[in-house]
C-alpha cells in the first residue's frame, strides 16, 4: 500500500506538475480503479489537489510536512539572512542545497529578475558532480560515498558536463585546497556557479551555497562574497571560526 502511494506521488515531476487519472495510472502501472481510489484518498488528506480542468497536482499538505524536515527547516532559517545579503549585493541567483546520495536537493533559491536563467528551484534535484553546490559537498563527503557516486552513470546536460571520474576527482581536490567550487557550463552553456561548503558543529559539512552568474562574468570576483556568506551561515550553525577556513 505504501509503495503504491509513493508511486502515485512520484508520477508528478517539474515537467508534468498536473496529471489526469489516466496519466497517473499509465505512469505508475496501476489499474485505473486502484489509481482512482488512491488519488481520492490522497486528495482527501490534502496531498493532492484537483484543479478546475479535472487534473491533479501536488497539494499544500505535502509542502507543510516537507517543511518539517530538520535538514531543511533549521538550516534555511539560519541561512536566510546571509543568502539575502549575498543576493542583495550581487543581484544574482543564490542557492542553498544539501547532499542526498548522488544528487543535491535545493532547500532555497533566491532569483533575480535580470539574472541568468537556471534550472534549479526549491525542492528540485540535480547531479552533485555537475553543480557548484554538489562539488562543494562531495569534496568533503566520505570517500567511499564519493567513489560510489563516481561509479554510477553520469548525466550529460551540455558538452561541458564532466563525465570522467578522474576529472571530477581532480576538481574535488581543488575544492578542498581552495575552499570553493567553480562549475562552468555544466548545466547550462550560459552560466557558471561558484559554491562553498557550509559547516555545523565540529566542522562537519552539512550543506553548501552557490551563486550562479553568466558565463561572461569572472567567477573569481564572486569568491570572497560566497566564502563570507558560507562562513556566516557556518557560524550560525555552531561551527568555529577555525573550522570554516579552507
Amino acid at each position: 500500500m505504501t509503495a503504491r502511494v509513493l508511486d502515485v506521488l512520484g508520477a508528478f515531476t517539474a515537467a508534468t506538475p498536473e496529471l489526469s487519472l489516466t496519466e497517473i495510472s499509465r505512469r505508475t502501472g496501476l489499474p485505473l480503479t486502484t489509481t482512482h481510489r488512491l488519488v481520492g484518498e490522497l486528495a482527501a488528506w490534502g496531498a493532492l489537489e484537483r484543479g478546475e480542468g479535472g487534473l491533479y497536482r501536488v497539494g499544500l499538505r505535502l509542502w507543510e510536512v516537507g517543511a518539517l524536515a530538520p535538514r531543511g527547516l533549521g538550516l534555511r532559517e539560519r541561512a536566510m539572512p546571509y543568502l539575502e545579503d549575498l543576493h542583495e549585493v550581487t543581484r544574482e541567483n543564490v542557492q542553498l542545497a544539501v547532499l542526498d546520495g548522488a544528487e543535491v536537493v535545493y532547500v532555497e533559491r533566491l532569483a533575480a529578475r535580470d539574472a541568468v536563467s537556471i534550472r534549479s528551484r526549491a525542492g528540485s534535484r540535480l547531479p552533485a558532480t555537475a553543480t557548484g553546490v554538489g562539488l562543494a559537498l562531495l569534496a568533503h563527503a566520505d570517500p567511499e560515498h564519493v567513489e560510489k557516486v563516481l561509479a554510477a552513470p553520469f548525466r550529460r546536460f551540455t558538452e561541458r558536463t564532466l563525465t570522467e571520474p578522474d576529472r571530477v576527482r581532480h576538481l574535488l581536490g581543488e575544492v578542498r585546497r581552495t575552499g570553493v567550487a567553480i562549475s562552468e557550463q555544466q548545466i547550462e552553456m550560459v552560466s557558471q556557479s561558484v559554491g562553498a561548503p557550509i559547516r555545523a558543529g565540529q566542522g562537519r559539512v552539512v550543506a553548501a551555497l552557490s551563486i550562479v552568474v553568466p558565463i561572461e562574468a569572472n567567477p573569481h570576483a564572486y569568491v570572497p562574497a560566497v566564502l563570507a556568506a558560507a562562513r556566516g551561515i557556518s557560524r550560525a550553525l555552531g561551527a568555529s571560526a577555525l573550522a570554516t577556513q579552507p
